[in-house]
């Protein structure tokens, strides 16, 4: 059986200007039954801030979901990226998902464009 450490909700920041915008859909219902029903099966993605709070790379529905179920901790792992190496992995776990918005999908690509710059620049 593996452990995972895990954090409080409350600890969580959503990542700043997300361009994907969290939907109460059906898929979202279907996630609030899994994870009644079985628990967090996958670990949420995490960055570490100055504040000593985490910020949300990969796992918004899912904090969401613990929280609409009053789930206080959820099972994560901690990436040490800058803000630039998130972005890039926000932007490229999210593309993933059938349900992207062209809107989304052209500012996500934006973001990414961007960080690659800014990574390229130092």
């Amino acid at each position: 059986m593996t452990t995972l450490s895990e954090i409080r909700i409350e600890n969580l920041k959503s990542f700043e200007n997300n361009p994907f915008i969290f939907r109460e859909d059906t898929a979202f219902e279907m996630l609030i039954d899994s994870i009644s029903n079985l628990g967090v099966l996958t670990p949420i993605i995490v960055r570490s801030l100055d504040d000593g709070n985490y910020e949300i790379i990969s796992g918004n529905r899912r904090v969401e979901a613990c929280r609409r179920l009053g789930i206080e901790t959820i099972p994560f792992i901690v990436k040490e990226l800058t803000r630039d190496e998130a972005t890039v992995i926000l932007v490229d776990l999210n593309l993933q998902r059938d349900e992207v918005l062209p809107s989304e999908k052209a500012h996500a690509y934006k973001m990414k464009m961007d960080a690659l710059k800014n990574q390229g620049a130092r």
